[in-house]
């Protein structure tokens, strides 16, 4: 407890206050409970958890586009009389909802990082016991986890739904693990991308629309030059032009080692050979994503 002593004017008499300060005693959490904390709210933060209600509607609309559309197709397999098995892969999906799951990173990597670029709160985070490293993982981590969620839960209805229709159990683990993989890759290349891009700049709609022309827009450039070679016989050059765009990355992973069907033009994807290079730029992507935001945040510290 500490005291204030100052004299009053006009007189000789001098007063002692008390303002109650006293020593915290309490347990000293650290770094570790730091950074959780730091990572459960800004995975909260990307469904609009603990922020007002306009912010909790965009996210929680994606989300219920996901899991509609895989509830749609449980339906059509369930009433078709001689089906086996789902109408799309689960490999597919991810790759058909793609305008989704950007716009649900566009929307949510900038409201991670750009508000605490825009207010200069991020200095306060570095404070002890945090450091960068800390917040790039916390942010990062957060949000691979949030596209996992909203991109494995579809995947898990359409697998509990077969498995009600009395689909060959073995066939449909294997295959939604297979699934499972895919979206585990996608989420974490996509929130890298993302956070990079939005981490560029402090005001949150230049974010918005830098990540939707890097993970949407290029997707177009790049299929539209894929077919543009196919046409004109230039086949060879198809796979390799995959690697451009970052859901075409995606689709040759999956088409080289995890059984899924190719989105290419003529439905030929890279084989194992081009899939460890597709494999190899995702890893660099990831790495090199990882390198950027740290190198960000040193600057940004300063």
């Amino acid at each position: 407890m500490s005291t204030e002593t100052g004299a009053v004017t006009g007189s000789e008499t001098t007063r002692i206050h008390n303002i109650g300060y006293r020593s915290y005693d309490g347990p000293r959490l650290g770094r570790g409970y730091a950074r959780r904390s730091l990572y459960s709210q800004s995975l909260r933060g990307s469904f609009g958890l603990g922020r007002s209600v306009k912010s909790k509607v965009l996210p929680m609309l994606l989300f219920g586009v996901m899991c509609l559309v895989a509830l749609i197709i449980v339906a059509v397999a369930m009433a078709a009389p001689d089906a086996t098995k789902l109408v799309i892969k689960y490999t597919d999906f991810a790759i058909y909802l793609q305008a989704v799951i950007g716009l649900f990173i566009a929307s949510q990597a900038p409201q991670s990082v750009s508000r605490d670029l825009r207010f200069k709160s991020v200095p306060l985070y570095f404070s002890r016991p945090i450091e960068r490293a800390d917040y790039v993982v916390a942010k990062y981590a957060a949000m691979a986890s949030a596209l996992f969620i909203l991109t494995v839960a579809p995947l898990l209805v359409m697998y509990v739904g077969a498995l009600l229709a009395k689909f060959d159990f073995a066939d449909q683990t294997k295959w939604f693990g297979q699934g499972v993989a895919s979206v585990a890759v996608l989420s974490v290349l996509f929130a890298g991308l993302g956070l990079v891009v939005a981490a560029l700049t402090p005001r949150r709609g230049f974010g918005v629309a830098a990540v939707i022309a890097v993970l949407t827009i290029s997707y177009g450039a790049v299929s539209t030059v894929q077919a543009i070679a196919w046409e004109t016989g230039s086949a060879g050059a198809v796979q390799w032009l995959g690697l451009f765009s970052p859901i075409t990355l995606i689709g040759g992973v999956q088409t080289a080692f995890l059984g899924a069907t190719s989105a290419f033009p003529g439905g030929e994807g890279p084989g194992t050979g081009a899939g460890v290079v597709y494999l190899i730029v995702v890893l660099a992507l990831v790495a090199g994503s990882y390198a950027v935001l740290m190198r960000r945040y040193r600057r940004v510290g300063l």
